[in-house]
């Protein structure tokens, strides 16, 4: 893979930053949302015969990391374009994909994406979300929770399972489930963390659903889970790069303004060995999150999986220490609303918690990487 960022993201960057920078963290949402999607960055990674860009998860990246750099992350496009219109460009109908593809890319329409559930926490062989037909259509039947932007979505791909017919076990297969389906039904979820988008417990009581609702294969939903599942990863690891980038900025500029006895702070050792420690640590995540997407984008599912789970726990790692850093650099003023760091505190844990726990990722790596024994 190459080591150096082509010309090409190198442009991509700075025109995103460029957009972020006029945003900033105070910016609207929606007004960012589609000012995004007019400049092609929204769909940067769906095929060009449907309106995307043609790229892949490894421009999406670039796209996220430097929204969070300038304070503007977007959370929705680790769902939107990347897990659901990735899956469908994979392996959705060409009815699915002409309905579904342009309209992600411009940004008229949002897809969410439902996997977690009360009880099953990381265990997806645990999802009791079941679909069984009825006829010529499927009955939906479930709950799922802290699934986000819901109620900007126009649809949510549901994670479900049905009975395999020769084994009788149940597999998990996807499923398109219009936001105003009969029997679906959301519940916000009264959050500490604040953000522009919400969270919401999601049932679904018998959702009637026709055959097209069904994304793919119905006997390959492993592949086309773990097909949206890698992206995830790789863009939580772009959303936390970017989290962690904005606060190292932050702490960096008031680190050369904030004189004590006649110096910059920056100029302490104290100060200054932490903050280079911290962007060590971010660029060294930024380096396995592009390998990540390089891999991904290559079709090597497999390595992808590994990198992908290997970036979103250094990236995790890397924001969290960074935002910490950058709130003891500014003391009191780290804890203001004028700087804007101090929501990154709670914010900033998020990408050590979701999609995947960092012990889960831990265990990953030591069965699948090390070939150690499960505990479970």
């Amino acid at each position: 893979m190459p080591t150096i960022e082509p010309e090409e993201h190198k442009s991509l960057r700075e025109a995103v930053a460029a957009l972020g920078k006029r945003h900033g963290r105070t910016y609207d949402r929606e007004t960012l949302w589609s000012e995004a999607a007019k400049l092609g960055y929204l769909g940067v990674n769906l095929p060009e015969a449907y309106g995307g860009g043609g790229g892949g998860i490894a421009e999406l990246s670039i796209v996220l990391e430097e929204l969070g750099a300038a304070g503007c992350p977007l959370l929705m496009m680790v769902v939107s374009p990347a897990i659901c219109g990735t899956v469908i460009a994979r392996f959705g109908t060409e009815a699915q994909k002409q309905e579904w593809l342009p309209a992600l890319a411009d940004g008229t329409r949002t897809m969410a994406f439902g996997i977690t559930e009360p009880d099953a926490g990381s265990n997806s062989h645990r999802i009791t979300t079941t679909a069984h037909r009825d006829g010529a259509d499927w009955l939906l039947t479930g709950r799922k929770v802290f699934i986000s932007g819901v109620d900007l979505a126009d649809a949510t791909l549901i994670v479900g399972r049905t009975e395999d017919s020769r084994t009788g076990r149940l597999k998990p297969c996807l499923f398109i489930v219009p936001r105003d389906a009969q029997g679906f039904t959301r519940r916000q979820i009264d959050m500490e963390l604040q953000a522009a988008e919400k969270q919401f417990e999601l049932t679904l009581d018998d959702v009637r659903l026709p055959a097209e609702a069904l994304v793919g294969d119905e006997d390959a939903g492993l592949l086309q889970l773990f097909a949206g599942l890698n992206p995830e990863r790789i863009m939580t690891a772009a959303f936390a790069i970017g989290m962690g980038r904005y606060a190292l900025s932050q702490a960096i500029a008031y680190a050369k303004d904030r004189t004590v006895w006649n110096a910059p702070i920056g100029a302490h050792q104290a100060i200054a060995h932490p903050l280079a420690q911290a962007h060590i640590d971010l660029e060294l995540a930024r380096l396995m999150m592009q390998k990540a997407a390089y891999l991904y984008d290559e079709g090597d599912d497999a390595a992808a999986g590994e990198a992908a789970n290997m970036a979103k726990y250094a990236a995790g790692e890397a924001c969290v220490k960074a935002v910490d850093q950058a709130v003891h650099t500014l003391g009191g003023n780290g804890l203001t609303r004028e700087f804007g760091i101090a929501s990154l505190i709670t914010a900033a844990r998020v990408a050590r918690i979701a999609p995947v726990s960092r012990e889960m990722i831990l265990n990953y790596v030591s069965h699948q990487t090390l070939g150690l024994p499960k505990s479970y």
